[in-house]
């Protein structure tokens, strides 16, 4: 069950741990009332909306001050969640955050829950559920396309572009249905099958960007794997910029594997720098070299380095389709060469630029950065439902083919809110950290 708008909700929204300053919101219809018990200064009930003010927040028992602070007064409607907003700007130690959110509380409102606040933008027609989760997906960016790709969520990009296919097929429909009710009326038949094949190629392009959406948000692992001494460590440390793995001419000094996390090209990774792969009889590295193969099998993506000033050693097993073959220690004189290998140099860095270009355009395939992508599973199952339907309706007869356009536009409703239920709400603000 969604929680009540009748009441009025504060929550410490800046993250925990001390900190220069520190916010606290106050949302809800005594949000005034409230702020004004626990304010010394400028009376809050008489502030205009978009106006902050500095005063004293005091113990309204006691009058005994807490913290200097900023009031911030955002009247209804023109505030974030529609309603009377005030936010405190305190100190940012976790003890003023606690004492003066108690006093707010022993003031009359009660603790937001996860996300409520943006769950009251939602409900009051703020914003709609695809703006809602892109404030989500806002938050926990990683990576600079992250950040674009939910910005252009938050200004409802994706949503302009998803009420205007719903709102196609709808069109569509309504014009089937008055064929259907009134054959003698004459009404001009409607060119369906050329709406439906447009709507479901802007559907299916859509789709094609989920991958990429998915990667630039939740991350992708990268294995560099190859023969000891073949440059994987170097290789990670010039990908890095700082020194993270150790290098030694020695083989097998890598018998475990190594994480670093990294971005590159705007893509969030976790890199894995993995033992040589070699026949060995020491029961230690020979397991570093099973775990590599299995690091591998389970990556995104494997770089496969060879030395190219070197012969080239038997190639291992490995799943070719999603590896980008690399030879390395182009800065030394060529032993071989392969135009299916791209030649780097971790020592000139030689190559890198067109390394890290290759492995953007593998993890992201041919998505555009210009274009709004899919970045949540729940709107990619929403899509994939929507094409199952519009495919349906190709070529039906017109009473199957309106139920099929009526099936998907419901689909397409989904992801903005329209045809949202009431327990896909409040499982999609459950994610959300209190205080948002």
């Amino acid at each position: 069950m969604l929680p009540s708008l009748h009441d009025t909700i504060a929550a410490v929204a800046t993250p925990p741990g001390p900190g220069g300053v520190g916010v606290l919101r106050v949302s809800g219809p005594q949000a005034l009332e409230v702020a004004a018990r626990v304010w010394r200064g400028r009376d809050p009930r008489t502030s205009p909306g978009g106006r902050f003010w500095h005063g004293w927040i005091v113990d309204p028992a006691t009058g005994e001050p807490v913290d200097e602070a900023v009031l911030l007064v955002f009247r209804s409607p023109r505030s974030y969640t529609g309603e009377d907003v005030v936010e405190l700007q305190t100190h940012g130690s976790p003890a003023v955050l606690g004492r003066v959110l108690r006093l707010l509380l022993e003031a009359g409102v009660r603790p937001a829950g996860p996300g409520e606040f943006t769950l009251r933008a939602y409900l009051n027609g703020r914003m709609d559920l695809a703006q809602a989760e892109s404030v989500l997906a806002l938050v926990e960016a990683e990576s600079e396309t992250a950040r674009r790709q939910a910005l252009r969520g938050l200004t409802r990009k994706l949503s302009q572009k998803i009420d205007a296919l719903a709102d196609r097929l709808l069109d569509l429909l309504a014009h089937i249905q008055a064929l259907l009710d009134y054959p003698e009326e004459g009404v001009e038949p409607h060119a369906a099958e050329r709406v439906i094949a447009s709507v479901l190629e802007e559907v299916e392009a859509l789709l094609a960007t989920a991958d990429a959406g998915r990667r630039v948000r939740e991350g992708a692992r990268l294995a560099l794997v190859g023969a000891p001494n073949a440059g994987k460590s170097s290789l990670l440390n010039a990908l890095l910029g700082f020194e993270r793995a150790l290098v030694h001419d020695r083989p097998g000094t890598t018998r475990d594997y190594l994480e670093a996390a990294l971005e590159i090209e705007g893509v969030p990774l976790v890199a894995v720098d993995t033992a040589g792969l070699r026949r060995t009889d020491d029961p230690v590295e020979a397991a570093g070299v099973e775990r590599a193969l299995a690091v591998a099998r389970e990556a995104d993506l494997i770089l496969y380095l060879v030395d190219r000033s070197r012969p080239r050693p038997d190639p291992p097993s490995l799943p070719w389709a999603r590896t980008i073959r690399l030879a390395t220690k182009a800065d030394l004189p060529a032993a071989w060469r392969d135009p299916d290998f791209l030649e780097v140099s971790a020592h000139s860095g030689q190559g890198l630029d067109a390394l890290r270009a290759r492995i953007r355009a593998r993890l992201l395939g041919g998505a555009s950065e210009s274009e709004v992508w899919i970045t949540s599973e729940r709107h990619r199952e929403a899509l994939a439902e929507a094409r199952a339907h519009l495919l349906e309706a190709r070529g039906a007869p017109e009473d199957l083919m309106g139920m099929s356009l009526e099936a998907a536009a419901r689909a397409l409703g989904r992801i903005t809110g329209r045809e949202a239920t009431e327990e896909t709400v409040a499982r999609i603000f459950q994610n959300f950290c209190v205080g948002k």
